[in-house]
């Protein structure tokens, strides 16, 4: 990840998203796979993040975003999740057959932070900022 400057910060922000399929089905396979994964670039650009890396897999999706420090982790995944939703049920009417209760998407989500400095890095960093004085 390469630093990236704002008006008044400089940050180097990534985050690896995974989320499921509602009841763990294996829908997102062929076009809706494909269509799925131009939907979350749209998006993502829409919302002024980026998405690094990305694979769609049967079940779940791995997604590697970076993002300003003014993005909020809850309000980019809502983004991701809620439109693909809408859009795939939309193109894909099948899908809700699959899907019984109209939710593509299992309500949780998990999140890690991404960076090139290990936290023990950074502990000893600040660990040692008086050491100098």
């Amino acid at each position: 990840m390469e630093l990236q400057r704002n008006r008044n910060s400089v940050f180097q922000i990534g985050y690896h998203f995974v989320w499921c399929v509602k009841y763990r089905k294996p829908v997102l396979t062929g076009q809706i796979a494909e269509d799925l994964k131009e939907l979350f670039l749209h998006i993502a650009s829409d919302n002024n993040f980026t998405i690094e890396q990305m694979e769609v897999m049967p079940d779940h999706v791995h997604l590697f975003v970076t993002a300003t420090p003014n993005h909020l982790i809850a309000d980019m995944v809502k983004a991701l999740k809620g439109v693909s939703a809408r859009f795939l049920f939309k193109k894909h009417p099948e899908l809700k057959k699959q899907l019984w209760g109209g939710h593509l998407w299992n309500p949780s989500y998990y999140v890690g932070t991404v960076g090139h400095i290990s936290e023990e890095t950074v502990k000893k960093y600040i660990e040692n900022q008086k050491a100098g004085d």
